[in-house]
């Protein structure tokens, strides 16, 4: 289990250390740390890396459709911009009847325009957000899509700890939120 959490800290710091922040001032998708300690204090933290891209078009300042637009229907789609997102876990995660073993993780999205959209947990790690190589699924997991009142411009990632147990992670962007709650084995 120490082994776990060391390699988890050192890829944790390499991502850091990959990310100079001259370079992030640069992208027109600047990355972001999403994370949280998930149960008490000392509790295991879960971190997500990612790309914040924006829906309005870097080149041309238009305002992008995303969902069904930008982010195609029923297709892989990374989730960010730029290098792929990161999922960071040293303790295995429960979703549903679905546990993802402790590890480092790409997810990715299969959104739906009707039925219920996927979070993908890929065991192919370290590479761009494309093309997606769906053989290296782990799993994938049902997320729950609300409407938000208020337009998100910024793709934004949040990871929280439940008081009531686990912890849930959120995808907002545009006026689309979607959700998965989850909890940690032992």
């Amino acid at each position: 289990m120490k082994f776990i959490q060391t390699a988890l800290a050192l890829t944790a710091l390499s991502f850091a250390a990959a990310l100079p922040l001259s370079a992030q001032q640069a992208r027109p998708s600047p990355h972001d740390v999403a994370s949280a300690v998930i149960g008490p204090r000392g509790s295991p933290r879960i971190i997500i890396f990612y790309g914040r891209p924006y829906s309005k078009d870097a080149k041309t300042g238009e305002i992008r459709k995303i969902w069904g637009g930008l982010v195609p229907y029923g297709k892989a789609d990374r989730l960010g911009a730029n290098e792929a997102t990161t999922l960071l876990t040293s303790k295995p995660m429960v979703i549903g009847s679905t546990t993802i073993p402790a590890g480092a993780y790409t997810l990715y999205l299969v959104p739906s325009e009707t039925g219920p959209s996927k979070l993908a947990f890929s065991k192919n790690i370290g590479k761009w957000g494309t093309p997606v190589d769906e053989t290296q699924d782990v799993a994938r997991v049902d997320l729950i899509r609300n409407t938000v009142d208020t337009r998100v411009d910024q793709l934004t990632i949040a990871v929280t700890n439940v008081p009531a147990g686990g912890g849930q992670i959120a995808i907002t962007w545009e006026n689309t939120q979607f959700t998965v709650p989850f909890t940690l084995a032992n």
